[in-house]
């Protein structure tokens, strides 16, 4: 099924191509949370589900200076956790695996946190988005986190399709250097926040005239803007951009 998708995609040259102009718009871009090691990066992206960077970066501060490492969360008192972190969120599911995170962490890895997908996702509330983050951002492995702005911006421009984002995942890795992966999640989030948001700033976008959504939504009236294939593939990829931002609207427990 994935293959079967992959054929009505971009090629790597234009996906790369598409990812770099990103860049270039978002100069810089990285992680919104606040950390200073692997650990830290690992607790703000398991509370940042459902929740925003502002709120996690608001709230981290005095979370480890309570909390500073593994050993001491491990230790923590489920009430006065719960209590650091109540405007995230989904405040007694992400403290049962905050808690459950480090402890494994402790009798497992000694507490450090590993450069492993598979040892990272067996973690108490860690999944592969999760994963991605860390590996990325703190621990200089490849990863490419999807979450909702990278299936929305992905499946607008037509570098990825479907709403699964393992699938979307497997899609751009294929098409981009791994040494890209960190990077083209890092541009689409900030452009999914900043531009392509659910109704998008197309005029501000520096990729539109590669997006199969702006040539065959956007510019529809626009004569010879677009191919019969672009359109074919535009009207599958914005059903489902549709359907992602339709289903984010809904209060629903966080995906880790």
């Amino acid at each position: 099924m994935v293959e079967a998708r992959a054929n009505s995609l971009k090629a790597g040259p234009a996906t790369r191509r598409i990812i770099e102009t990103l860049a270039e718009q978002h100069p810089n871009a990285d992680t919104e949370l606040h950390y200073r090691n692997a650990f830290e990066l690992l607790v703000a992206t398991i509370l940042s589900a459902q929740s925003t960077d502002q709120r996690v970066n608001m709230v981290t501060p005095a979370l480890f200076k309570r909390y500073a490492d593994a050993r001491a969360l491990a230790k923590a008192a489920p009430p006065e956790l719960e209590k650091l972190i109540l405007s995230t969120g989904f405040f007694r599911q992400k403290s049962k695996a905050l808690i459950g995170m480090s402890q494994k962490l402790l009798a497992e890895h000694g507490g450090d946190v590993p450069a492993d997908m598979e040892k990272l996702t067996a973690l108490p509330g860690v999944g592969r988005k999760t994963a991605n983050v860390v590996l990325g951002h703190a621990l200089g492995v490849p990863g490419l986190p999807v979450d909702r702005h990278v299936l929305r911006v992905s499946n607008r421009i037509g570098i990825a399709e479907g709403e699964d984002p393992v699938v979307v995942e497997q899609q751009l890795c294929a098409r981009l250097p791994p040494g890209m992966w960190t990077l083209a999640s890092d541009v689409q989030i900030l452009h999914g926040r900043r531009i392509c948001r659910p109704k998008p700033l197309c005029e501000e976008c520096a990729v539109r005239d590669e997006c199969d959504y702006y040539r065959t939504v956007v510019a529809q009236e626009r004569p010879g803007v677009a191919t019969k294939r672009t359109k074919a593939s535009a009207t599958k990829s914005t059903k489902v951009a549709t359907k992602i931002t339709k289903n984010t609207k809904k209060k629903k427990p966080p995906l880790l």
